[in-house]
């Protein structure tokens, strides 16, 4: 019966006919009449003489007699129409109810018994197939557009005529620009039915997927507009008959899917007026919607909103179906504004916020990447909009409730060990959330920045640990400190700089006995510490991990600090630190002296015990300070710590003015520290540089006039000469604006310029800023035998990278005796011995004739030093042997080559003590080797056997040596290897194949790369016996090694050999052009 019934349906739909379209050629909305009034004639007469409608129309007339709004007597060919679409659609649903409900009844056991392995279980009777389902949409858009828009009051809804050309020439046909008597009631029953074909399940798919705005606008028309705005002046409907629309709208409202009906309801409420033809269901009026209807769909809205994840359909409702284009990034901003915005619906703020902010933190945890990128941005830009306009509620039901995992951590309590204070997943969303809205958001704003300085201690806590780790929070939680350390006051990031750094008292950072611990998912969460076990003692285990713990947590803020490259904010700090690191020694003394004055013995006992608790706090405190700086100075580049010229004035004034306090605490003269006279003149060196440079402006000048004062005071105190003469020059110089330039400012900006001389001993600083002429070295000499602080601030010049030795090393030939630097070189100062060492390299490479004569006892002096354990003694003495050999390579060489040997046969202490020395002799036979030249095939062939011998040796730091000296010289020996190339190739493979030690075996297949590299086109001659055998030792390397290095060296050497195989099978083209002449 129920495919009866779609007949008669399609019947009724169906198509216009040829002979029709001939007999209404008038206009469309005649074809039209002539249609509908034509099919309905046909439907009407097959339900009378159609024996296989007989059921059908049966049911029919029964529905007929229960539907008090049907007339027959209507002379409107659509309302007539109509009447029978709706006839026909409440006889399916009621035929469909009946075989539901029986179908409900029938007994289990006679299914049971139909039910077997291959059938499937059976369908109920509502499931329509896809042709019936398309009878029935075309009846009920017949329904929707000829009984229930035409009816809707002006504005309300989207009217026919906006949605297509058809649907303008219906609206006409319906009432020809009338309004018919009975508009309202029509509307009524067309809704009213349309509502009980939905009940069914299956049929309000059908209803409410194409038509549920019309319905929802029906619904609103006739249960909330007011009296006389209708379309229908004479007939109005009855009280209850609004009332059961009214609960009809909210009925279908909590049924639908939410964010459809949010849209719906903001098509219905309307926009602005838009010019032109909208086309589409979702278009909108040129007509805004009355006032009654904008406040009805507004409350809705906000009643919508306010329910159980309301905020999400809200959202939804807007964006889905986005692309994350630029306009669906300002739909996010629109929807913000939305939810920001209070209703005036709502009974208070306070209310409504109450119930949003959670659903708007919410947003934040969607897992969909597009999804996830959409709401992520409507939930910061709400987070952001409502901490500027109601910053009070944003604090209340959004920062707080967003950051209470971070404070749980500082307020955590020891009550229950068993448990976290702070479980994984808050902890991981917490910083996330954070990440999201002042990373991402990047609005800052003092409110933000107070709030997440009250959790930064306990985020950069999280940042050390992960730093330990690995851990997926490591990277949010640097960018949220990067992005606090960028964006605060310079006066607040330094504030925080110095709690996090343990200079100033800690605030709101991880609660007494609790630490972080990993989680089993990446992240971490906060536990209470257990003790430290029996075995030590609690105290000393808490004091160790407290130093510990301290001096990562240093380490860490500095690699924070070096990732600020582009801000001043680490020059301002370390500037802040050197001022109070000055302030500190010029309140030393006093401090001091009011300690010996201090009466002890008419103190209390709790008066000492504070005394000396205040002292080592004091104490402690310039310890910490001490260590800053050193850690800020080894760690980070002087282009981050003085990276725009006024630090660099700001650093020379803490300079000065320390070196002005050292001169007023002294009580009598003296020569000073040395160490403190070169770092004062290399600083005044410094500023001559800056002011060496281009044209300064009028504010250049001004902020270098703050060096004025302490240059005064040191060329006025000082002791040395040139440090008073220099600072009177500089001084003149700023006061003059450039104007006065006298001849040494320029050697002196010379010096900083160059970066050797930083490491160059008082005396050279002192001979390059008074700029003595060559020869004249008695200002050297004075100072020369001054001891210094360390080894590392010798007094000859720094090596260079490979050994070469500094041009400002040495700036000139020294008036002393050879014999006097052969006594130097056996000194017990260190950097007095590594001078002389330097001086006498130096003379071996000018082939002086003393050292020609005396080369004997340089060598041996040489070979004494390098046994030395201090690396600036032993590093000296090695380029020292490095020259001698290449003077006089055929006598130093075989000497070297003794001293080369390592025999394994003597005792602990002594082996290693000669595999040092071995390894020291190696690296000068690396560098003779490399400055052999063209003498290598000739000076070379002892060298091979013996770095041969090297490889068996049973330490393996002396093969790796042997094995890299003699790649350095098979490089250089050309057709001179061709005889040994067997005996090598032997050996290398072998030691591939075979060694165990993975450095070894790096360094043997570097020794092929080497060796392919330098014969290059040579190779197939020299190793033409061999070449196979390399080749496949290295595949088997590259295929086969565990060590990763090896891999990579072997592909390497591979390329090399491709690179050469390819050259000589295609050989370059040479564009030649030859001429012989006949005899």
């Amino acid at each position: 019966m129920t495919s009866a019934i779609i007949s008669a349906i399609n019947l009724l739909t169906k198509p216009l006919g040829e002979t029709y379209v001939h007999a209404a050629q008038s206009s469309h909305q005649n074809a039209l009449l002539v249609v509908l009034q034509a099919n309905r004639a046909l439907l009407l007469e097959q339900l009378q003489t159609d024996s296989s409608f007989e059921e059908v129309r049966g049911l029919k007339n029964e529905v007929t007699v229960t539907a008090n709004w049907f007339s027959s007597e209507t002379e409107d060919i659509t309302w007539s129409f109509v009447q029978e679409c709706l006839i026909l659609l409440l006889t399916l649903a009621r035929h469909l109810s009946f075989e539901l409900e029986r179908f409900r009844q029938t007994p289990a056991r006679s299914a049971a018994k139909l039910h077997t392995p291959e059938v499937a279980p059976p369908l109920p009777p509502d499931i329509l197939s896809v042709s019936q389902q398309k009878t029935l949409g075309a009846a009920l858009q017949f329904v929707v557009s000829l009984g229930l828009c035409p009816y809707l009051a002006p504005g309300v809804g989207v009217p026919l005529g906006r949605r297509s050309a058809f649907g303008a020439m219906v609206e006409k046909l319906v009432h020809g620009g009338a309004v018919p008597a009975a508009a309202a009631r029509r509307l009524f029953t067309t809704t009213t039915v349309l509502l009980q074909f939905a009940e069914l399940a299956s049929l309000a798919t059908l209803v409410f997927t194409r038509h549920l705005g019309d319905v929802m606008a029906a619904l609103c028309q006739l249960g909330y507009q007011p009296q006389g705005e209708g379309r229908s002046g004479t007939e109005e409907l009855s009280a209850e008959e609004r009332q059961s629309c009214r609960e009809a709208i909210k009925s279908l409202l909590g049924k639908v899917y939410q964010p459809v009906v949010i849209k719906e309801l903001l098509i219905l409420q309307g926009g602005p007026k838009q010019s032109g033809t909208v086309v589409g269901s979702s278009g909108s009026s040129s007509r805004s919607a009355p006032a009654w209807l904008r406040c009805l769909c507004g409350q809705l809205l906000s009643e919508r909103l306010m329910q159980s994840n309301g905020v999400q359909a809200v959202v939804r409702a807007i964006l889905e179906g986005g692309t994350g284009a630029e306009s669906d990034w300002r739909k996010c901003d629109g929807v913000a504004r939305i939810l920001v915005a209070c209703p005036q619906q709502s009974a208070s703020a306070d209310s409504y916020y109450r119930q949003v902010c959670p659903q708007i933190l919410g947003l934040l945890h969607f897992k969909d990447k597009l999804t996830a990128q959409q709401f992520q941005r409507v939930a910061t830009r709400a987070v952001l909009s409502m901490v500027q306009e109601k910053p009070s509620f944003a604090q209340q039901y959004l920062l707080t409730p967003l950051l209470t995992p971070l404070h749980r951590c500082t307020t955590a309590s020891n009550e229950s060990h068993s448990q976290a204070a702070v479980k994984e997943w808050e902890l991981t969303h917490c910083v996330e959330d954070v990440y999201k809205i002042w990373v991402v958001g990047n609005s800052p704003s003092a409110f933000l920045l107070k709030a997440l300085e009250e959790v930064l201690a306990v985020i950069f806590t999280l940042f050390c640990f992960t730093k330990q780790n690995v851990s997926h929070l490591r990277a949010p939680c640097q960018e949220i400190l990067l992005w606090y350390l960028s964006h605060a006051e310079t006066s607040a990031a330094l504030s925080t700089l110095r709690q996090l750094c343990g200079l100033q008292g800690q605030k709101n950072d991880m609660a007494a006995g609790f630490h972080f611990t990993p989680g089993s998912d990446g992240g971490a969460k906060c536990s209470f510490r257990e003790s430290c076990s029996s075995v030590s003692p609690s105290l000393l285990c808490s004091c160790f991990i407290e130093l510990w713990g301290d001096q990562w947590r240093l380490e860490c803020l500095v690699q924070l600090l070096a990732q600020l490259k582009d801000s001043i904010l680490p020059g301002d700090f370390f500037l802040s630190l050197l001022q109070e690191l000055t302030s500190w020694t010029a309140t030393a003394g006093e401090e001091e002296k009011a300690e010996q004055e201090l009466n002890v013995s008419a103190m209390t006992l709790l008066e000492v015990e504070q005394q000396l608790l205040g002292r080592a706090v004091r104490q402690g405190q310039r310890l910490v300070l001490l260590q800053v700086l050193a850690v800020m100075l080894e760690s980070l580049q002087h282009t981050v710590l003085l990276g725009k010229t006024t630090q660099v004035v700001d650093f020379m004034v803490c300079l000065l003015q320390r070196a002005c306090v050292g001169l007023d605490q002294a009580t009598e003269p003296s020569f000073g520290n040395p160490i403190e006279s070169q770092t004062l003149s290399m600083g005044m060196g410094l500023v001559a540089t800056l002011l060496s440079g281009p044209q300064h402006s009028a504010e250049d000048y001004s902020s270098m006039s703050r060096l004025l004062p302490p240059l005064e005071t040191l060329s006025q105190k000082h002791s040395e000469v040139v440090v008073k003469e220099l600072a009177s020059n500089l001084r003149t110089v700023i006061l003059t604006h450039g104007a006065y330039w006298p001849e040494n400012l320029t050697a002196a900006a010379q010096t900083s310029r160059n970066p050797e001389t930083s490491m160059q001993t008082e005396a050279n600083d002192l001979q390059t800023s008074t700029s003595s002429p060559p020869g004249s070295c008695s200002l050297s000499n004075t100072h020369i035998r001054q001891p210094a602080s360390s080894g590392g601030s010798a007094a000859g010049g720094t090596l260079q990278e490979g050994g070469k030795t500094s041009g400002t090393g040495v700036p000139c030939t020294p008036a002393k005796p050879f014999s006097g630097w052969l006594l130097e070189a056996c000194d017990p100062d260190i950097p007095t011995r590594a001078f002389a060492l330097r001086v006498l390299t130096q003379m071996v490479q000018t082939r002086t004739p003393e050292a020609f004569q005396a080369q004997e006892k340089v060598l041996m002096l040489f070979l004494e030093n390098l046994e030395h354990e201090d690396s600036f003694v032993y590093l000296s003495a090695i380029q020292g042997l490095a020259v001698l050999a290449d003077s006089y390579p055929e006598r130093i060489l075989a000497r070297l080559l003794q001293n080369f040997r390592h025999d394994p046969s003597l005792s602990t202490s002594n082996k290693e003590r000669s595999l040092e020395t071995c390894l020291k002799v190696g690296e000068v036979l690396m560098r003779a080797s490399r400055a052999m030249g063209e003498l290598a095939p000739h000076l070379g062939r002892p060298l091979i056997g013996v770095f041969l011998q090297g490889t068996r040796d049973p330490d393996h730091s002396v093969r790796v040596s042997s094995l890299s000296n003699l790649g350095e010289l098979c490089q250089r020996m050309d057709y001179a290897l061709g005889p040994l190339a067997q005996e090598l190739s032997s050996c290398v493979t072998a030691l591939i194949k075979t060694e165990k030690e993975a450095e070894v075996r790096r360094a043997a297949v570097h020794v092929i790369a080497l060796l392919l590299r330098g014969l290059s086109d040579k190779t197939t001659q020299v190793l033409g016996d061999v070449l196979m055998d390399l080749y496949r030792a290295l595949k088997w390397a590259a295929c086969s090694d565990p060590d990763d290095v090896v891999v990579l060296h072997a592909r390497l050497a591979l390329e090399e050999l491709d690179d050469v195989m390819r050259r000589f099978i295609f050989p370059e083209q040479k564009l030649e052009k030859k001429i012989i002449v006949l005899p």
